[in-house]
């Protein structure tokens, strides 16, 4: 019996990819996407501008971290996308994809307290053992991430927990739980008024890449390709870049 699904962010809206010649008269095609938690709001207004045009696909995202989603994939949960927030994550299912992509940036930033009591510079102040710092935990992309500013700033942390996605170090952060976590700068957008943030040099900060790739298991690779090319579109890019993601 394959696994269950993750219980995870579900984001359903209709899709016409129109020229594709994926689905023809009263044919339905579903497209299950499995996306970086990163990517929530960016895909749900995707799916939204899709929908606009829909006729016989509909796309349903699956959020969460990069390497659980590649993990999925290796125990072959069904699914027709990948789209992770790093290339290490996409690497481990190299064999499992076809026509992989990058399609969007991002960088990091940290994330504090409201108007920033504990006084936060940059990341050499993470280093005082009086804060409560939370990063990703070593092998999911966000903490990867942090490893890589960390080390290029020269400074030493030890963090009061390891996290398994940018979200939830940002959740830590905006509930009190912790004074200060490295997270992706488009997340800081889902905080509000709940956290501020203290930027990262660009000389100590790292690009972080987004891809995304078609499933070779897949029932309908010829949509999966098509939606994963749909991502460098005029309208994805927009849209991405509306969320705070550069493009290619």
């Amino acid at each position: 019996m394959p696994p269950m699904p993750r219980v995870a962010a579900l984001a359903a809206a209709a899709l016409a990819l129109t020229g594709c010649g994926i689905a023809s008269g009263d044919e339905r095609i579903t497209l299950n996407v499995l996306a970086a938690s990163s990517l929530t709001e960016a895909f749900e207004e995707l799916g939204t501008a899709y929908h606009a045009a829909a006729r016989n696909t509909t796309v349903r995202f699956e959020f969460a971290g990069s390497q659980d989603l590649a993990m999925d994939v290796q125990e072959r949960e069904p699914a027709d996308v990948l789209a992770t927030a790093d290339q290490a994550s996409m690497d481990t299912v190299a064999d499992k994809v076809t026509g992989r992509r990058a399609f969007a940036y991002n960088s990091m930033t940290i994330a504090v307290a409201p108007g920033n009591p504990r006084h936060v510079q940059g990341l050499s102040s993470l280093a005082d053992r009086r804060l409560r710092v939370v990063v990703g935990g070593p092998i999911v992309p966000v903490g990867r991430y942090a490893t890589q500013v960390l080390a290029k700033a020269g400074v030493a942390v030890r963090p009061r927990s390891e996290e398994a996605d940018s979200r939830t170090v940002l959740t830590r952060v905006r509930t009190g739980a912790a004074d200060a976590g490295i997270v992706y700068v488009t997340d800081m957008r889902s905080a509000g008024i709940a956290a501020s943030s203290v930027p990262i040099p660009v000389q100590q900060n790292v690009t972080v890449t987004y891809f995304a790739a078609a499933l070779r298991a897949s029932a309908h690779e010829e949509a999966a390709r098509a939606f994963v090319s749909w991502l460098r579109s005029p309208t994805a890019t927009a849209i991405l870049r509306k969320y705070g993601f550069p493009t290619p």
